[in-house]
């Protein structure tokens, strides 16, 4: 390969990448209940059990195996576990679509959360070809690709759901080996020899590659403050139908209308305003926009009752999507360039985390206060988030200020020549 990469190119393929590992969750809802009632011969009500624990399943392994593949990337290189992943999700698309009993097709999930997890060998593929002051930017195309995978996903698998519960998988399975064979001939090496490391199962699990990288104090404080705002964030896929339903009287389609006008503005959010604002405010900047719309947003929702409003609020969630690139920039800036795999695979591990954690604490919570033997407040969830999102920017704002300053002091403006 050439030691000097086709740009476009590998952004082309490590986009559509992540726009069909987005797609999987939204291609799968419109047609789940009916493949698990196929399955299982249950009623939707009983089936939905276990579309739960197909969420959990999935969850858990990209928390274990975020690690294990960026340090992979760290050792092998990016473009072979980019490819071997991308061959997986096709075969695994492929195995759904065949799945003859429910095991086989939790097997599935599982092979979807770990081939999902190249998420971090894609991040650090954008570290490697991106200089530091344009990480943040860069990483903001993997959320605008979570974006757009996040619209197209649930309309794919309603329209090619009229076909049968298994004709969207199929359709994910082409789409995945195509993009495969795009990338094996397009998709250059970007990891040089001399920053590749020896492979140990000590730091390729999460709780090691935390030990290590967190060994860096900023890693740390920024990864917990991360940690916090995932869980936050997670609260709309967790809870967002039913409290739309339960306070809007929403019915499905105005909750499909919002939750596409969602998937286009975090498109428009992470892949051009925050390329725009980068250059202007910086990095600890566009995080504390990012935290704070995030924290009206919320604070919003949990009182409101009118959906007209809700969307007004829904731009403020928008504007939120800034924090996510925002804290990923920010902490590539800080480890060696031999260990972006490892870091990229911690944060796939938070967010692994942060989807098993989240949707219990929110649909606990929104279930408690809207049953009749409490004070109804179908907000909660949102109070919740709300709270975790002051503690995140608490947590964060230290750090901000120390770079701002150190960033002061190195300027130019700041630098008194000997004449002065």
């Amino acid at each position: 390969m050439s030691s000097s990469p086709n740009r476009s190119s590998a952004f082309v393929f490590i986009f559509i990448t992540l726009t069909i590992n987005a797609m999987g969750i939204g291609l799968m809802m419109p047609v789940l209940p009916n493949l698990l009632t196929e399955l299982t011969s249950l009623p939707v009500g009983e089936a939905a059990r276990w579309g739960g624990a197909l969420s959990v399943i999935f969850a858990l392994m990209q928390f274990l195996c975020g690690p294990t593949l960026g340090n992979l990337s760290d050792r092998f290189g990016r473009r072979p576990v980019l490819l071997i992943s991308m061959l997986t999700v096709a075969a695994d698309y492929l195995l759904i679509a065949l799945s003859w009993n429910l095991a086989v097709l939790f097997i599935a999930r599982m092979i979807s959360g770990i081939a999902g997890a190249t998420h971090s060998a894609a991040s650090a593929y954008i570290a490697d070809i991106s200089d530091k002051k344009d990480r943040a930017k860069n990483f903001g195309l993997l959320g605008a690709a979570f974006g757009v995978g996040f619209v197209l996903g649930p309309v794919i698998g309603g329209l090619l759901g009229e076909f049968g519960s298994r004709a969207p998988f199929y359709a994910g399975a082409a789409l995945s080996f195509l993009n495969f064979v795009f990338g094996y001939f397009i998709l250059p090496e970007t990891l040089k020899p001399e920053n590749r490391r020896s492979f140990d199962w000590k730091r390729a699990n999460p709780f090691g590659a935390l030990k290590h990288v967190s060994a860096n104090k900023d890693v740390q404080v920024l990864l917990l403050a991360l940690l916090l705002f995932d869980i936050a964030h997670y609260v709309y896929p967790s809870v967002w139908s039913y409290f739309t339903t339960e306070v809007f009287a929403w019915t499905p389609s105005d909750i499909g209308l919002s939750l596409a006008v969602v998937g286009f503005g975090y498109a428009f959010v992470q892949g051009y305003l925050i390329r725009v604002l980068d250059h202007r405010i910086g990095t600890g900047a566009i995080l504390m926009i990012g935290l704070t719309c995030n924290l009206i947003a919320f604070a919003a929702l949990a009182f409101i009752r009118d959906g007209w409003l809700a969307y007004a609020f829904i731009g403020f969630a928008i504007m939120g999507a800034l924090a996510t690139p925002a804290f990923t920039g920010l902490m590539s800036n800080l480890v060696a360039d031999d260990a972006q795999g490892e870091l990229q695979g911690l944060i796939a591990s938070a967010a692994g985390l942060s989807m098993i954690i989240s949707p219990f604490v929110m649909t606990q919570s929104f279930s408690y206060f809207t049953s009749s033997s409490t004070v109804y407040f179908p907000g909660a969830p949102f109070v919740i988030s709300a709270v975790l999102i002051i503690l995140a920017a608490m947590i964060a704002l230290p750090f901000l200020k120390k770079q701002a300053k150190a960033t002061a002091e190195n300027s130019p403006k700041s630098q008194k020549t000997p004449a002065e």
